[in-house]
């Protein structure tokens, strides 16, 4: 009779094992790698690991993801606390909160919180709270968990790489085969100036120019050009006979060479640029049959007068500017959620020594970030000017990558206090 009553209770107990481990299989695992520690993203690590070191209750980690269909999920979380040690944290989801009670172990263990009601497509903030703990941090989080009646994977997009960067984004201005383009000018006014950004205003086959975002106290000016040759990261490599040659530098102007993404000649000046301030550039070419002499000037506002930024001999060269461009970069992922925006304006390309042409026309591309694991980015009009905008977790337009655009002729002319830069 025992052995009848324990056969029928493990034919109940099948199906709801089967079951359970289902739904265990088609849990979507978020690996906390790419979420974000807030309100200061350098106060608590996060690595390919995860989360670790999480002991400010005033730090929260923040999960963003975009819900494809709404619906009731169950979220949780993978996390590892010393044994004997104890922790609650706190989900807050749409305005909903739950809390869970984190124990010890000599492994990693799933916590489950609960269902949220999901009613809205769009992004969304997936925000962890410490709320008390016994030990020195409130664990180190591995991975947000979801389960749902509908299949999260398919769900949800999340990044699921560790760099957190936000993916950068790019204008190319469409110019005549073989034109022979000595100056290209440009204006450009950033709109949102998050620490680890890099606005640039004058791309060219050869270099860019742009500024920077380096730290709280720290802004900079920067026009670098490449060597001749394939070394892409070590500038030590490079022959003498391809490496790039400063001319002259302006005035507090910081020269070096650089590596690591291409080898090259770098300037930077540290300069408090404003966020809201329009800013102007210009970048020249001077081809000759062996090389091409490229300098970067900016207008500084308070002086109103340009000033060099620096002057390269590029080696091998003895081309015209060419494949001109700008971009939004964001250089560290630790505050890769916080949106870029830049707009771009009033660009002309000069031929020869006094044919203007303007840049009407533009081609958005991004990096491979944006291809699959980041799609918060866009690029349209404001004004009669190009815009970039990139990172920030929020819903954009449908720009796709290669789509080229255009905007009427302004009624600006070129800018004609720019005789006699060379």
């Amino acid at each position: 009779m025992i052995k009848i009553y324990f056969f029928a209770l493990l034919l109940m107990l099948v199906p709801a094992f089967a079951q359970a481990q289902k739904e265990n299989e088609s849990a979507f695992a978020i690996p906390a790698a790419t979420s974000y520690a807030e309100p200061d993203g350098n106060k608590t690590e996060i690595d390919e690991n995860g989360v670790s070191g999480w002991s400010d209750p005033k730090q929260k980690i923040v999960f963003y993801g975009w819900v494809e269909t709404p619906g009731i999920y169950t979220f949780g979380v993978r996390a590892k606390l010393p044994t004997h040690e104890i922790s609650n944290l706190k989900l807050t989801l749409e305005g909903n909160e739950k809390t869970i009670t984190l124990e010890g172990s000599d492994k990693p263990t799933e916590t489950l919180f609960g269902e949220f009601t999901l009613k809205q497509k769009g992004y969304h903030t997936f925000t962890f709270t410490g709320v008390t703990k016994t030990g020195a941090t409130f664990g180190d989080l591995t991975a947000l968990l979801i389960t749902g009646t509908k299949n999260p994977q398919s769900a949800f997009h999340f990044n699921l790489e560790p760099r957190r960067n936000a993916a950068s984004v790019h204008l190319g201005y469409p110019t005549r085969k073989d034109a022979p383009i000595t100056a290209f000018y440009n204006e450009l006014t950033v709109r949102e100036d998050p620490i680890a950004t890099y606005y640039m205003a004058c791309g060219f086959a050869r270099g860019y120019f742009g500024i920077q975002v380096n730290s709280p106290t720290e802004r900079r000016i920067i026009f670098s050009v490449w060597d001749s040759g394939k070394e892409a990261v070590d500038p030590g490599k490079v022959e003498a006979q391809d490496q790039i040659q400063l001319i002259e530098k302006g005035e507090g102007v910081f020269t070096d060479r650089f590596g690591n993404e291409g080898t090259g000649g770098h300037s930077h000046l540290v300069y408090n640029w404003k966020k809201g301030q329009t800013y102007r550039f210009y970048v020249t070419a001077q081809p000759s049959e062996t090389h091409t002499i490229y300098a970067g000037y900016f207008f500084f506002p308070e002086r109103k007068a340009w000033g060099l930024i620096a002057r390269f001999r590029a080696p091998k060269d003895g081309g015209f500017l060419r494949n001109l461009y700008s971009f939004n970069e964001n250089f560290d992922g630790f505050n890769g959620q916080k949106l870029r925006f830049a707009v771009f304006g009033n660009g002309w390309t000069r031929e020869g020594a006094d044919v203007w042409h303007e840049l009407t026309e533009a081609r958005f591309t991004h990096d491979p970030t944006g291809k699959v694991q980041r799609k918060d980015y866009d690029a349209g009009f404001l004004k009669d000017c190009f815009s970039l905008e990139n990172g920030g977790f929020r819903s954009y337009g449908k720009r796709k990558y290669g789509d080229t655009f255009s905007r009427s002729f302004s009624r600006r002319k070129p800018p004609t206090d720019v005789k006699g830069l060379k």
